[in-house]
């Protein structure tokens, strides 16, 4: 059986939150792009258990991802589905 993922469903963005920023939310965030996927972070709703790694992470992903990952604030998110919605 052909099994179909997000993109042939014509997803192409993924909106990621969630804890551990510098673990779970790195995995995801790196196979996204992989992927091919736009990514878009929702930087107040992401934390960690280790703020040095958190605020690492922001870094990283401010300063050598910016080509393919987006930081937005959870206000602007829902700006954006209210105009698109």
């Amino acid at each position: 059986m052909l099994q179909t993922g997000p993109e042939d469903k014509g997803v192409r963005t993924l909106v990621v939150t969630g804890s551990e920023t510098d673990v779970c939310v790195l995995a995801t965030v790196l196979d996204a792009v992989d992927l091919g996927f736009r990514v878009v972070l929702v930087e107040d709703a992401l934390c960690s258990s280790s703020d040095a790694g958190h605020d690492a992470l922001m870094t990283l992903y401010r300063n050598r991802f910016s080509e393919q990952i987006e930081l937005i604030k959870s206000q602007e998110l829902a700006m954006l589905w209210a105009e698109h919605g």
